[in-house]
């Protein structure tokens, strides 16, 4: 039976371990070490499966890693055991109850008073090992208690494993195992002993600027033929870009650049991470390179219903701050539009050359007065700009003539490769049957009832791919001055009619809260028909005029209860704001249960044909073709 104390205290050991720094000793032969009343300690291995009895009862066990140091050179991770023992008193022939048998006993265990306590520890991954200290006990020289200490060391050649979890528990006893945690690599390597550790030995770099040359020298101490392995990341949480040379271009260098350095020959998994560039004599010029190497990209797209837009892009090598915003004029152009200004912040992500970028867009733009950007970086003098969109009036021509000849093109190709398509096109024509093609219709994209930045940018995305496709889009969070003069379910139902008209479908938004929400108002709705009065709903349930999202509820149920919601609604989840995917309908609310699920982008083919089919329509006498 364990006891609730022992499991407290071996927790509260754990924790100790590893928050506190490693004790280091150096060890030869003493690898035992008893306390006074007990004499000639020796250790040796032991069976676990052939563990004996202690013949000494163990009252406290305490396990400790600590770097043990041989010869004053390398240093690696061993097992300190420390246990306290009670040792029965000493008999005598005078004690109450002894017979002759039991003097018989007595001499026999005063010619030989010896003892001795098997400790047992194991990891996850091994079998227990076991390590038996016997010795001779003097009672006379015991204390008082008949208490005694014996604390061993266990060493191996090549140590513990840095990080590993040790399980230690005295054979054949009523105490609970104790577990105890080696520290980290990471820990080791911080102490001032890391010299003697073999795995903490990285190499360090220095770099030495040429101005003349326009590049950084990189020298590794100690290293002539042999290098490191290097990798350069800007920012100390960005990617680590590998690199093969000795030297780095001083217009590439930034101060958030940093190098991580390590060696592979001998498996040692320590790095050692510098940012050399942060703080020197050059700062001036590290300084300017961030802001030379800003790069601004400039797309105006008009987008159906909701006007022409002005989609800016930045990189940078570094993280910076400042303020983007919009000026009309073209390359001209120079006032500062202060009802337009956007702050860079908010989501940077790193491309495939390992600089960050950062993203925005103008809505209400005016493309008749020529809108450029510009931008002002925080700490340098002069504005940057204007940036415009590429004027394509030059090339119209010339994508004219090349549009041409793409489409002759793929329409000899087309006949070339849909040959037998074609034949059965026409036999079907003949015979009564049409063919039927699905066109690109109207879709309309619900957000779910919050919207952080990561699930704008992601309808961002796929309002992007769809007009990319053809489709015409609405999206309720970008269409608010609709929604505030009708009202969101008036405004949902004028979608809902072009979808009509033109075909096309509902996209609706999912994520957790969405869920919840549904969950919610499923559960309201029900009680409502349970009561069949209205003063019990909450506020938000009294009136589909709440929000938007509970507006498409309300007609996913009306559609459901005439059975064609799966019609005009389908259900879309991001697989970056996921970390489950709903693979069936179970998972989902029971009122979202028969609608199409599609995750985006891992589903996106799925989820374009989907909105471009278009179902068969049969007539008696009829043989209907879709695609």
């Amino acid at each position: 039976m364990f006891l609730p104390g022992w499991s407290i205290w071996c927790i509260l050991l754990t924790l100790r371990l590893t928050a506190c720094v490693l004790e280091t000793s150096e060890y030869d032969s003493h690898e035992v070490i008893c306390s006074q009343g007990l004499s000639e300690c020796t250790m040796r291995d032991e069976m676990f499966l052939t563990e004996a009895e202690n013949t000494v009862d163990v009252l406290d066990l305490k396990p400790n890693f600590k770097l043990c140091c041989k010869n004053t050179t390398t240093c690696t991770l061993c097992l300190e055991i420390d246990t306290e023992l009670y040792i029965k008193p000493e008999k005598t022939t005078e004690d109450e109850g002894y017979s002759g048998s039991d003097e018989e006993d007595y001499s026999e265990e005063m010619r030989s008073p010896k003892a001795s306590v098997t400790v047992c520890y194991y990891t996850a991954a091994t079998m227990p090992i076991c390590k038996k200290v016997e010795f001779t006990v003097n009672h006379a020289a015991l204390t008082q208690q008949n208490l005694a200490k014996v604390s061993f060391v266990i060493t191996k050649p090549e140590g513990f494993h840095f990080g590993n979890q040790v399980f230690v528990y005295p054979s054949k006893s009523i105490l609970p195992r104790c577990e105890a945690v080696a520290p980290s690599l990471e820990e080791v390597c911080s102490q001032q002993l890391r010299r003697r550790v073999p795995k903490c030995l990285v190499p360090t770099v220095t770099t030495v600027i040429n101005q003349e040359m326009n590049q950084v020298k990189l020298q590794f101490e100690g290293r002539k033929t042999t290098l490191p392995s290097v990798c350069v990341q800007y920012e100390q949480d960005g990617i680590c870009q590998s690199w093969n040379t000795t030297t780095i271009p001083l217009y590439s260098v930034a101060p958030c650049l940093c190098l991580q350095v390590w060696d592979e020959d001998d498996q040692r998994s320590a790095r050692s991470v510098h940012c050399p560039f942060n703080n020197t004599d050059f700062q001036h010029i590290f300084q300017k390179n961030p802001r030379q190497n800003v790069s601004v990209s400039v797309i105006l797209r008009e987008v159906r219903s909701l006007g022409t837009m002005l989609f800016w892009n930045l990189s940078a090598p570094c993280r910076l701050q400042g303020d983007v915003w919009v000026c009309y004029g073209g390359n001209s152009c120079r006032q500062k539009n202060t009802v337009s200004q956007q702050q860079i912040n908010g989501t940077w992500r790193q491309n495939s050359k390992g600089h960050w970028e950062n993203a925005g867009v103008f809505e209400n733009i005016e493309p008749q007065r020529s809108p450029c950007v510009m931008v002002k970086i925080k700490g340098m003098e002069h504005e940057m700009g204007p940036f415009c969109p590429k004027d394509t009036g030059r090339e119209h021509w010339s994508l004219l003539v090349v549009g041409v000849v793409l489409l002759v093109c793929l329409t000899v190709l087309m006949f070339y490769f849909l040959h037998d398509f074609v034949k059965k096109w026409v036999w079907s024509w003949r015979h009564g049957g049409f063919v039927k093609l699905g066109r690109k219709g109207h879709v309309v994209l619900l957000s779910p009832p919050d919207v952080d930045d990561g699930v704008s940018e992601s309808v961002r995305q796929l309002w992007s791919l769809l007009c990319d496709q053809g489709f015409s889009v609405s999206v309720d969070m970008w269409s608010r001055k609709e929604q505030c003069s009708l009202g969101p379910l008036p405004w949902l139902h004028s979608q809902l009619l072009k979808i009509n008209s033109l075909g096309g479908r509902a996209l609706l938004v999912l994520n957790c809260k969405a869920l919840e929400r549904t969950e919610e108002w499923t559960h309201s709705s029900k009680d409502a028909m349970e009561t069949k009065g209205e003063e019990k709903l909450p506020a938000h349930q009294r009136s589909p005029y709440h929000d938007m999202f509970t507006a498409s509820l309300f007609l996913i149920q009306a559609d459901k209860q005439l059975g064609k919601a799966g019609e005009r609604f389908v259900l879309v989840k991001f697989d970056s704001h996921t970390k489950q995917t709903h693979s069936s309908d179970r998972s989902l609310p029971e009122l979202l249960q028969g609608l199409p699920l599609f995750q985006f982008p891992s589903q996106t083919q799925s989820l374009l044909a989907e909105l471009t089919v278009v179902p068969a329509e049969r007539t008696s006498g009829e043989k209907t073709w879709t695609t």
